[in-house]
């Protein structure tokens, strides 16, 4: 990824944050934990978010979708736990 690793982190916080509402609304929230040489995207899932049956729903269908439509070099967004 080398030099526009920088970049590519603002995009994916940028992203983050359109989400973000929605889940604090639900008392979650995520944080970015890192991008790997690969274009994945690593997320800590938090608040009620952490632990949700629906988690892995949240993650794929709406966390990922709207990553990889702000930064299309994203090739996936996973969860890291605690």
């Amino acid at each position: 990824m080398g030099e526009d690793k920088a970049q590519v982190l603002q995009q994916v916080e940028a992203a983050l944050e359109e989400i973000r509402p929605y889940l604090k609304g639900d008392g979650g929230d995520i944080s970015l934990i890192d991008i790997t040489d690969d274009y994945v995207v690593k997320v800590r899932l938090e608040g009620s978010c952490d632990g949700c049956p629906l988690s892995m729903q949240t993650l794929k269908g709406g966390v990922e979708m709207v990553v990889k439509k702000s930064v299309p070099q994203i090739t996936e967004v996973v969860a890291v736990e605690n």
